[in-house]
């Protein structure tokens, strides 16, 4: 990997163009954790966003570990690894993420024509302190069972919409999943 930030992904030795600006990713993660879906629709639902050619794929199994790849920053996703909590609700947060999203970029996430993925994690990993950290710390603390101090409880007693809840798959998500090699 260099300094080019990819736009197409290889699926059984062919190159297939994937849709790489942050808002179709987010559309693609959204399709896969609705819980209102069986999880192969969420697959499908996935792959037919971020493939301009969907019906062309030859094999939707490795489209998906592409596409999963591509969403890892171009990291294959580890076999195996451990289920987590969701310390980030990237469709619920939005009124928190984009916000701190553009004070890392100095300019509006939203109202930009085109964002690619890799841009957009960079500059999300790059938020400091503020509001969202201050909501992901105390998320991170309840999943890991770790005691909030006084402030914290505070906050999260006076703010409950924004902490929320943390989203665990169901046992049948995490073995379809796992035999997608994902």
């Amino acid at each position: 990997m260099g300094w080019e930030l990819p736009t197409t992904v290889e699926v059984e030795g062919q190159t297939f163009a994937i849709r790489s600006d942050f808002r179709a990713v987010l559309d693609a993660i959204a399709a896969l954790n609705d819980a209102a879906l069986p999880p192969p629709w969420r697959v499908d639902s996935c792959l037919q966003i971020l493939y301009p050619a969907f019906d062309r794929l030859p094999d939707a199994g490795e489209a998906f570990r592409a596409a999963m790849t591509f969403i890892n920053l171009g990291q294959t996703v580890p076999d195996n690894q451990p289920a987590r909590p969701a310390l980030v609700h990237w469709d619920t947060d939005v009124q928190l993420i984009a916000p701190a999203i553009d004070k890392v970029l100095g300019y509006s996430c939203r109202a930009c024509a085109y964002l690619h993925w890799w841009e957009f994690v960079g500059a999300f990993r790059n938020i400091g302190k503020g509001l969202f950290a201050e909501v992901v710390a105390i998320r991170d603390k309840r999943a890991r069972g770790k005691k909030l101090d006084k402030s914290e409880q505070i906050f999260a007693r006076e703010n409950p919409d924004l902490i929320g809840t943390a989203v665990q798959m169901t046992s049948e998500e995490e073995e379809f999943f796992k035999r997608l090699g994902v």
